[in-house]
């Protein structure tokens, strides 16, 4: 994919947030899930840091997506874990109070990706993630991580049980480390929002 990463701002309140500009994508999951490595993969570079201890991320991380040509196209926002924690009213105990706003008022966000463990059985957090997306209003899509990991028979389970848990009739899996999956979700992050986009960051 010819596309790379600028990192853009850091926020820990509404009022950082990127003021217009690109539609942007939301990336969601748990602490553990593999979500820098997969941004990371998604761009061919190393935009996200992958840290060994989960959870360090306490900040929405924004990136500028652009094309060969270096003009701009997507922003990317790299949300804080939500940790080992249940969702509480406000999505999560562990998650800094501008989450929500974010998630539920923003409107250049035109799509979450909600990230979920191949490997892990269904958690009752990420149901209750996606309940509120839906409550919200979101558009969202579930990836299921780290497939490399296990066989086909594996994967179909897992699939299979995760879409049963989350009552979606669709999951994306997807490898950080030998790219399954990331062509058919860039696809899918190439056409959101795309009558969303204006001008300015």
């Amino acid at each position: 994919m010819p596309w790379t990463a600028q990192f853009l701002l850091s926020a820990v309140s509404a009022a950082q947030f990127p003021k217009g500009g690109a539609p942007e994508i939301a990336f969601l999951g748990r602490s553990n899930v593999g979500k820098s490595s997969l941004l990371n993969a998604l761009v061919g570079e190393r935009a996200a840091r992958v840290s060994s201890t989960p959870g360090r991320t306490r900040a929405i991380n924004f990136f500028l997506i652009l094309d060969e040509r270096g003009a701009r196209k997507k922003i990317f926002a790299d949300l804080p874990g939500y940790g080992y924690a249940k969702i509480s009213k406000a999505i999560s105990a562990e998650w800094p109070s501008f989450i929500e706003p974010y998630l539920q008022q923003r409107d250049r966000l035109a799509l979450c990706v909600c990230l979920v463990d191949a490997n892990v059985p269904p958690r009752p957090s990420d149901r209750q993630l996606l309940d509120w997306l839906r409550e919200a209003g979101r558009d969202f899509v579930v990836v299921a991580t780290k497939i490399d990991r296990m066989s086909g028979n594996e994967r179909t389970r897992s699939l299979h049980a995760l879409k049963r848990a989350f009552e979606i009739d669709e999951i994306l899996p997807v490898s950080a480390k030998t790219g399954h999956g990331l062509k058919e979700l860039w696809r899918g992050i190439a056409d959101a929002g795309t009558e969303k986009a204006g001008p300015g960051i």
